[in-house]
């Protein structure tokens, strides 16, 4: 006699969740062992560069734009015209660049990565690679993580250049700005830690991006049709965790770290 199953609303929900945490410390823990896909490693930074690095720094100006025009018609209504270069910075650094940057690994590489391994997996390499005692996971799933990783964190730092140099230009030439006061500005508000916290956003967020795309191309479903529902999965994932936990890192900063003084 056969013990009945437990079936409750969300039950399919926490066990893709335990999966995937699970495969994520995995990956961590398969990062310090050796050998290292030194050459995988390479080969997945170029990639994920050569794909996101242009929508990247397309997508960063009108970013940057939307920004400035705002906080410069905001400014101006309050009176606080010099403030307008500090708050943009802010706004552009904090969150719009480790926000940006995650939405391209995750649409344009994270995509990439969860259909090259679907179809690895469809066509049996994955079994066959475990059959040969070969760790799937060190193997492919390392490299692809770490190189979201790095990108993200390298197109972060080119973000916020483009976003602020944007932003600059807009508020300056369109909106007839001082341009010593948006400069000047920037110490009065922004501080060195704004900058550490986005750039650990946007390793965290390489991180989840690389961890989701990897875990849905590892277990797709039958068929190139299953690889597809895995790729759309994957970007959609990832987008929803990648706001929740920028929801909660900024908490926790805000908490930590005390606002500059006027």
């Amino acid at each position: 006699m056969t013990a009945p199953t437990t079936n409750f609303p969300g039950a399919g929900a926490l066990r893709e969740t335990g999966r995937l945490f699970a495969l994520g410390l995995d990956t961590t823990r398969m990062v310090f062992r050796r050998p290292f896909q030194v050459r995988e490693f390479i080969q997945q930074c170029w990639f994920i560069a050569s794909v996101t690095i242009l929508p990247t720094a397309l997508v960063s100006i009108p970013f940057g734009a939307v920004i400035a025009l705002q906080l410069g018609s905001l400014t101006r209504q309050i009176g606080a015209q010099s403030f307008t270069g500090a708050a943009s910075v802010l706004a552009i650094i904090q969150q719009a660049s480790p926000i940006v940057t995650a939405l391209l690994i995750a649409g344009a590489g994270g995509s990439a990565i969860c259909a090259d391994l679907g179809s690895r997996k469809i066509r049996d390499e994955i079994d066959a690679m475990e059959v040969l005692g070969v760790s799937p996971i060190q193997r492919l799933v390392v490299p692809r993580v770490l190189a979201s990783m790095l990108i993200s964190l390298l197109l972060n730092g080119m973000v916020s250049v483009v976003g602020v140099l944007g932003g600059y230009f807009f508020n300056v030439i369109l909106q007839g700005g001082t341009p010593g006061a948006y400069l000047a500005s920037f110490s009065a508000l922004a501080q060195l830690p704004d900058l550490w916290i986005s750039e650990i956003k946007a390793v965290i967020f390489g991180f989840l991006a690389g961890i989701v795309a990897a875990y849905r191309g590892l277990n797709p479903g039958s068929g190139p049709k299953g690889v597809g529902d895995a790729v759309n999965q994957s970007v959609v994932i990832t987008f929803l965790l990648l706001f929740f936990v920028n929801f909660v890192l900024t908490t926790i900063y805000l908490q930590l770290v005390p606002a500059k003084g006027m």
